[in-house]
């Protein structure tokens, strides 16, 4: 795979992942106490994929996603997007990372949307931002609108339609300036299950039919069944990744395999879901044994049974 590499003020790096964090860090300072939100966070999308990244409240979700989105910078690290490096942006390059090579869907509609426009108004608002034609800009929300499932809401302002729909039309307005990357914040958080799932129905036809990265960061378990790929956050740091895929059984039957991993930084270091460490009562330390084709980690002996071992 070949790779060109630009560098300097906005410098861009065509090739690798979508999105690339390697060893993040983000440390804020409030009234003279450190909080380190992000520590050592390593994370690669690749272009197209549709990947939910999930934790609980304080996991670091809300900090990655402002970092992504250009609105923060980190303390330390690495942090690529479709191949922009967020650290080398000068304030006019950032504004134009915004509009045109991110778009960010946030967890109200409202904050995408304006009352007193239309659907399809406020989708070509961005393209107009964008100096897009008249013709140009119609032609494309029409599209957008119609991708996603609201075609018929083209003529509504957002108080004439339902929740669900006024998400969509939001998504609609996020993608309008067709965005390499696409970053949702909750975006079924207010829905529910029914409209959820028609969100999330539309952001996997912009991913397939736009062709957009989408990241989207929930707290919900059931949104990330709806994905491939899930990563989950722990204490600032990705802990987890579940991959799902369609395998077919013995008897010809055909359904949904998924798989946990654990993820290795590179300093070696992983976390152990804690379901399992709960179950097995391990804490403080664990015992490793190297075999052949695998690490077997065990809950430590207390310290009066390994002195009589």
């Amino acid at each position: 795979m070949s790779t060109t590499t630009t560098r300097g003020r906005g410098a861009t790096v065509d090739g690798g992942p979508h999105i690339l964090c390697d060893n993040l860090v983000r440390i804020f300072t409030s009234e003279g106490v450190e909080v380190v939100a992000l520590q050592g966070l390593d994370l690669t999308v690749d272009r197209g994929e549709l990947v939910a990244v999930v934790g609980a409240s304080g996991s670091g979700k809300s900090t990655l996603l402002s970092i992504l989105s250009g609105l923060d910078t980190p303390s330390a690290g690495l942090v690529r997007v479709a191949g922009r490096d967020l650290l080398q942006m000068s304030t006019r390059d950032r504004l134009r990372y915004r509009r045109h090579t991110v778009g960010f869907l946030y967890q109200q509609a409202g904050a995408n949307l304006f009352p007193y426009l239309t659907a399809l108004e406020n989708v070509e608002l961005p393209m107009s931002l964008a100096s897009l034609g008249r013709g140009e800009r119609e032609t494309r929300a029409r599209e957008t609108l119609d991708v996603l499932g609201v075609a018929d809401c083209a003529d509504r302002r957002p108080h004439e339609m339902s929740g669900g729909q006024q998400q969509r039309v939001a998504l609609g307005v996020a993608l309008a300036n067709r965005p390499k990357v696409l970053l949702a914040d909750e975006p079924t958080g207010e829905l529910d299950s029914r409209s959820g799932d028609d969100v999330f129905g539309a952001i996997r036809s912009a991913n397939t039919t736009f062709g957009t990265t989408v990241l989207v960061v929930t707290h919900d378990p059931k949104v990330s069944e709806h994905v491939a790929r899930t990563v989950g956050i722990r204490d600032g740091r990705t802990s987890s990744e579940v991959r799902r895929r369609t395998a077919v059984d013995e008897h010809g039957n055909e359904g949904l395999v998924a798989e946990e991993f654990a993820v290795l930084d590179r300093a070696g270091r992983l976390q152990l879901p804690k379901g399992f460490t709960t179950a097995l009562g391990m804490r403080d330390r664990v015992r490793l044994d190297l075999e052949t084709d695998h690490i077997g980690v065990w809950p430590s002996r207390g310290a009066d049974e390994e002195a009589g071992a």
